[in-house]
């Protein structure tokens, strides 16, 4: 079944999506690739709390963590950075979704635009 929107129209669709997306873009942050964990760690001491019965870890303690070149590249966060990398990691996870969303879009319009060109109605 034909649908009764042109090809042009839901050209006209597709560009007015892709330029609010690129909007959403411009107002996203700083961004971090990676991730945050929170961790308790256990030391070598025999009479530390660590090793008691029951342990009592050390920590909490926050650790960001990033592949580089193949090789995980970890670094141990104060408290007050905690938030930062939290939110860049956020930011970088929307930018991703917005531009895969971007590509979908132009896909979506490529199709549209080289079926008008060979003269096939668009699907």
């Amino acid at each position: 079944m034909a649908s009764s929107i042109s090809i042009e129209d839901r050209v006209a669709h597709l560009r007015d999506e892709l330029e609010r997306l690129a909007a959403e873009l411009s107002g996203i942050g700083f961004t971090a690739a990676g991730s945050l964990v929170r961790r308790y760690t256990h030391c070598a001491s025999d009479g530390c709390r660590c090793n008691a019965d029951p342990p009592q870890p050390h920590g909490p303690y926050w650790q960001w963590s990033k592949a580089v070149d193949g090789k995980t590249v970890t670094k141990r966060l104060r408290e007050d950075q905690v938030p930062l990398y939290q939110e860049w990691i956020a930011n970088r996870r929307r930018l991703r979704r917005v531009v895969a969303q971007m590509a979908a879009v132009s896909e979506q319009a490529t199709r549209l635009l080289l079926s008008q060109a060979n003269g096939h109605p668009g699907n």
